[in-house]
Formats: C-alpha cells, structure tokens, sequence
C-alpha cells in the first residue's frame, strides 16, 4: 500500500510532489505516484460545532442557557470544503501510513489533527517538519521523517487553544451581547489587546502638556566648534532661563573633563515575525496582515524565503551552511556589490548572536534561501529587501566609533557634549542609502534629550583639555512635554509581544516570547478582528478606540472580570500553552481553570446593571478625520472558533447594532428577511426565526463583493470569474445560487 501525504494547501502538495514523486499523476484534487499519494486541507477542513449543534436551545441566544460548556467537543466538517474532505478520507482507505505535512507549527499540527478525529484514521503517523519549500530541504526532510508521537504534546497545546477560545469567546460574547442588547465580541486575546489600546487612550487623554526650557551652548576652541547642553534640573521658568544664556553668552569657558571610549555596534538581530512586521509598518507603513501575507507569499509561492511564522531569531548549527550558500546564490542579483564585501568567516556555529540553539524552537529565524527572487510584485520586493539586507548585515564587521564626551564650564553653569565619531561604517553600509529611514524604523527608545545632546559625525573630532575655549553663542529651546503616543500596528505588536510590558532589552524581549498575547502567526489577525468588530478605528497610521471599544472594556471591569482585560494573565496563559507544547504542562488542568473562567464571566455579567444603548454610540474621537461613527460595527460581528465569539450561524444579529448595511432580500420562500454582510458572509436578518440563508463570503477562491452576492440572489449567478474549484485547481466559469433554502453554492465552467 501507498503513503498518504496531506499538505495544508494545494500548492504545498504540488510542491512535495515536485519534489519526490516527479512523475505523479494529476488527479486534481490529489497527486498519485508509485510510492506516495499526495493531497492536501484548503486550511481548516473541521471546525469546532456551534453551540445549538449540542442542543437547539442554543439557537436563540439567552443568559439564561450559559454556561455552555460541552462534556466533549463536537466536530464538524466545513461545508465549503467537504467534497475535499471526502477525498482524504477515500485516499486513506488506499493508505497504511500517513505523513502531516502541514504547516510546521501548532496551528499547522491542529489541522491534521482535527482531520485524523474526524476520518476516525488509525494509520501510523509520520511528520515533515521544514522551514522553507524548495526541493531540497522538502527531499530531506522526507529523509528524516519524524514520528507522529514526537507532536503529541504539540497536538495537545493547539487542541487546548482552540477550545479554551470557543469556551471564553461563546459564553463571553452570548453574555454580554444578551445583557446589553448589543452584539458585543470578547475573547482570549482580543479582549486584553483591545484593554491595552483602552489604557493608552485613557493616558492620552488625562496627559497635561508642561512647558519647559533647554539652553544649548555653543563653544569654540581654535577650528572647533561644538555645542553643548546646559546641564541642570528641568527649567519652567522662561525669564530665568534667558537671564541665563546671557550670563554665559561671549563667557569664557574651560573644559572639566574630556573622555574618549571607542565602542561598536553589531548588526540587529536576524527577523522573527513579529519584529519583521514592526518594521515593516515603520518603514512601508504595511499593517500586520499585509506583512504577513507577503511573507506567506515570499515563502509558499515564491520559496525565497524560510517559514515566516517564527519567534526567533538565532538559526542552528544546522542552519550555518544553508546560509552559505544563500549568501552564494545573491551574487549575479541586486545585491551582487554587498556579496562580495561579506566576510564569509563571520557567520559560523560560534557566532552565538546568530547561532544560538537553544533559542530556536519550532523554526529558525526569516532567511533568505539559495533560490534567486524573480516576478516579485513592489510590495514583495519591498519585504524581501528588508530580509535580505538584515541576513547580509550578518556578514559584516561591526560599526566603530569613538565617542567623545566634553564637559564644559562656563560661568559656573555645567554643559555636556557628547560627538559619536564614526571610524567604520561596517555593517551600515548595507543601510548607506537608506540611513535616515533606517536609523527612523531601529530607535527602540524614545529617549529624546539624549539624541538632542549627540551629535554623530564622519570628520574626525579632537579638542585640547588644556586649551582655551569660548562660549559664543546660547541658544534657548521651547519645548512642550509630550503624551504618549497613539499606538500604531508596530507598536501594538511590540506590546502583545510583552503582553504590555515595556521591555527594551532584548534579553528580556526574548524571555517575554513565551507569555506574550498571541502568537506571532495569530496577532495580525487579532489586530484585524478589532478593526472588523468596530472596536478600533486606523486614522492614518494611529490606532485610535471608538466609542464602542471603550464601552466594552469598561463594561467588562465594571463587571468584575479584570483578568478577562489583563495582558499579563493572558500572557500566562500563552506561556502555558508553550509549556504544555514542551510536555512541562498539564492540558486538563488548564482547561479545567479556563472551564472555571468561563463560568465566572457568566456569573459576573448575569448581575451587572444594563448599558444604556447610547453607551455604545459617538464619533471615534479625531486624531485625523474620523472614518465613521464608531457605534458602527463591521463585518466582523461574530465569528467562528479561532477568535471564540458568536457562532457562525448568528452572523447577521450585527443589525442589532442599528448600523449593518442592507444587501438584498432573502430569496428563501417565505422568507421575507434582509440580507446584511457579517464578518464571513452574507446572513439573513430571520435567522432567529429560523432562516438559515448564508452566503460565505470566501468562495471558490473568491471574496465575494456586495454586487456578486446580489448578482447570486436577484440572478442566480454571477458574471465570469476566475476560480479556485474544490479540489484546488484553478479555472474560469460563474459561481451559481444552488440553494435558495441555504445559500449553497457551486459552479460553472466550461
């Protein structure tokens, strides 16, 4: 018999199959060849069933029913990818041994999972864990397959994510949504990130701008010039700091103390994820998701990079050659003039800040791989460029510099200078001819007195201690302290990856990785959630809380349910996870303690006083021009399991919010329901009376548009399209209403 291998997508099966079944027949949704058969999961193939699949009380929402805590957690296949579910199970009955090979990391192990439940498969499982797809790495990996039962705990983990989000995201939303009349999302990690820009807000606000004063003093000796800043407590008082740049000013001044010390500074650390998104907002301005999109194309479609979902950034002994000759396969491209000034030697299993196994779990840092980058769209090319510049740097010296500190004495008064002379550019010649934005995207800390008493120069800088000097000039400054700043989406990242915490030291960054909220591969999402709930609005590249978000978190700490909005709770829950991934762990205790949260949630929000419905009404408050009254809640007001909110089948109850936008009449007979767009299709507003019509949003490879979705009910199908079928094959033809009762789709090509 065959080895079945399941890819989680259809390009991933064709590039296995390219890979080590050459010759394997395409049988479109799956690829047989002698030894192997390769098919694959279009993602999530089982879902976690919906509360009124345990019992049709839970149809209509009410507090009364809650908790809903399942004795056992039901699955059910995905409707629109069922044809492809029954292909894995038919290619299985052909198969004594089965290969995951999806994504390698928790989520990637959760999708075989639910698949090997559901099909009840009893096959001895093997594990293709690799962090890039070309074909080498994929042929070695299928040399070294690993036991499926090396993942259990693995296995564990995702299982205990994913059910923990659907016990907090169910009960929590049917709670709040049922006591205040509004459709209100909360979950695990949602519900703190959105506590975490609530609490930013609420400093912005409360912040008190102080005028205050700085005198900068400017010295001559012989050529030299150099300023210096007045060194002092902060001063308030306008007049008094006038008087004092008189009293210096044309003054004589001699030098206390002249101190020289040559430093270096070493190339950044190699991208993880998370810190490949931050920069990327910096400097393109692109949000988590795009970033993580282009990564996900640069890796899958393109394979010039490794896996993108990563949380460090060191690389294995293992990795030290395959950047060797990544590095070789650069020369001949755009990159050819900062190949051949790499020092080869400075990139080996010593170099501990970039070799560092015991800081990689599941994946190595982004790399580029020995594949030359072709047919990159700008975006591509942009995200591209930012790795493999960060990769390169690894091959450079470090930056020199002298930095020459001069405390100046004149009058009495004290003045510092510091000049930071550059010997080596090193690696920053990477970065020459884009320094400025570079040095913009790297600042970890605002420090701003300090950069305005450095001065960095290329000349060389020397002055005599023993000689004279002359304060020629004082220079007052009026400043204005100022509030913390709105969080844009690299910043927002910075703090789920601390869960809060304002960590600058790197070490400590890396300790934090573990107990942040999120994953690196979940966070861009949480993000989107929030945008799609109308909980927060983007004003340019600030992240600013509508009057909806705010009612939100103070609902749920004037219930009494503060761990529910606490990132550092919730960031121990992602530690544990990571512990019960690592077996250190126990799963049933941790979902016994999430059952217990669930109940509380219930318990508190059952006694709490109702909001009045202008509560959740206002304009998002303007740091730009406001894009919409934030009483307007998007797509996204309920969900399915992965953010655990309101069940799929509720989707339209968004129009409780007042603001859902009208689509078209229910074609079901009888109906006489509106159709309004929800987070993941388009539902009908009688679904409590009973009116299951959906229409899914993300179909046959498409995001249906308003005017597709009328085109389907007033005409039954739409214009051409080019789709992505079932199984997985591309092809041109129409997407047609199947089922006025349900809103099934299907289609056809010619």
């Amino acid at each position: 018999m065959k080895t079945l291998i399941i890819a989680e997508k259809p390009d991933m099966g064709r590039n296995i199959a390219a890979a080590i079944e050459p010759k394997a027949k395409n049988m479109r949704s799956h690829l047989e060849g002698e030894q192997y058969i390769i098919t694959w999961a279009i993602g999530h193939l089982i879902e976690l069933a919906e509360p009124d699949q345990y019992d049709d009380k839970y149809k209509k929402w009410n507090i009364n029913h809650l908790p809903i805590i399942p004795d056992e957690f039901k699955l059910i296949p995905n409707p629109r990818t069922y044809d492809q579910l029954k292909v894995i199970a038919e290619l299985a009955k052909k198969c004594d041994m089965l290969v995951n090979a999806c994504d390698a990391g928790r989520e990637g192990q959760h999708i075989f999972s639910l698949i090997q439940r559901h099909l009840k498969l009893n096959q001895p499982v093997k594990r293709l864990w690799i962090s890039d797809l070309t074909s080498e790495t994929i042929r070695n990996g299928f040399a070294t397959l690993k036991d499926g039962a090396e993942y259990e705990n693995l296995t564990r983990a995702a299982r205990s994510r994913s059910e923990a989000d659907w016990l907090i995201g169910m009960n929590g939303s049917r709670a709040f949504t049922t006591k205040h009349n509004v459709l209100l999302s909360v979950g695990r990690v949602q519900t703190p990130v959105l506590a975490l820009i609530y609490d930013r807000q609420k400093q912005i606000e409360a912040f008190s701008s102080l005028k205050f004063y700085e005198l900068e003093g400017h010295f001559t000796q012989g050529e030299t010039t150099y300023r210096g800043m007045w060194q002092g407590e902060r001063m308030t008082d306008g007049p008094k700091v006038e008087a004092l740049a008189a009293k210096v000013k044309e003054k004589p001044a001699r030098i206390i103390s002249y101190e020289v010390k040559e430093t270096k500074e070493y190339p950044f650390k190699l991208y993880d994820l998370t810190l490949l998104q931050r920069e990327a907002n910096g400097k393109y301005a692109f949000s988590a998701k795009k970033t993580l999109d282009t990564a996900q194309a640069l890796y899958e479609k393109h394979k010039v990079i490794s896996y993108p979902r990563t949380n460090s950034n060191y690389v294995t002994e293992q990795n030290i050659p395959e950047m060797h000759k990544s590095l070789s396969a650069l020369q001949g491209t755009a990159y050819h003039e900062l190949v051949q000034g790499a020092n080869r030697n400075l990139v080996h299993k010593n170099n501990k800040f970039i070799c560092n196994p015991s800081k990689v779990e599941d994946h190595h840092a982004i790399l580029p791989t020995n594949r030359k980058a072709s047919g990159l769209s700008p975006d591509e090319q942009k995200l591209y460029d930012l790795i493999v510049r960060r990769f390169l740097s690894q091959f450079y010296p470090p930056a020199e510099y002298k930095v020459h500190t001069v405390m100046t004495e004149v009058e009495q008064e004290m003045f510092k200078t510091t000049v930071k002379e550059l010997l080596q550019l090193g690696w920053k010649v990477i970065y020459a001819d884009q320094k400025k934005e570079k040095a913009k995207s790297t600042k970890g800390k605002e420090k701003e007195e300090e950069e305005d008493e450095e001065v960095e120069v290329n000349e060389p800088f020397s002055i005599d201690p023993q000689g004279n000097v002359l304060c020629h000039d004082a220079i007052v400054k009026e400043k204005d302290t100022q509030p913390p700043k709105h969080f844009n989406e690299g910043t927002l990242l910075k703090a789920m990856e601390s869960a809060g915490k304002q960590i600058e030291d790197e070490e400590l960054r890396d300790a934090m990785k573990d107990s942040g909220l999120g994953t690196p591969a979940t966070r861009a999402a949480t993000i989107e959630r929030l945008k799609k709930v109308g909980y927060i609005d983007m004003q340019g590249k600030k992240i600013v809380l509508t009057q909806k978000g705010r009612t939100v978190v103070e609902l749920i700490r004037g219930a009494g349910i503060e761990l529910l909005t606490s990132p550092e709770m919730t960031g121990q829950w992602e530690r544990r996870l990571n512990e019960i991934s690592r077996g250190t762990a126990s799963d049933e205790q941790f979902m016994h303690n999430v059952k217990r949260f669930a109940t509380l949630i219930v318990d508190k929000v059952r006694v709490q006083t109702r909001a009045s419905k202008t509560a959740f009404e206002g304009e998002t408050p303007p740091a730009a021009a406001p894009k919409r009254g934030s009483a307007r809640s998007s797509a996204a007001s309920t969900g399915g399991t992965k953010t655990a909110v309101a069940a799929k089948k509720t989707a339209p109850a968004k129009q409780t919010d007042g603001a859902s936008t009208f689509i078209a009449t229910c074609p079901r007979p009888g109906c006489g329901g509106s159709l309004f767009m929800g987070r993941k299709g388009y539902g009908c507003s009688h679904y409590k009376e009973g009116c299951k019509f959906v229409i899914w949003k993300e179909s046959f490879g498409r995001n249906l548009t308003d005017a597709q979705v009328q085109a389907l009910v007033n005409k039954g199908k739409t214009t051409k399209l080019k789709l992505v079928l079932a199984d997985g094959t591309a092809a041109d033809g129409r997407i047609v209403l199947r089922n006025i009762d349900t809103g099934e789709l299907g289609t056809e090509t010619e």
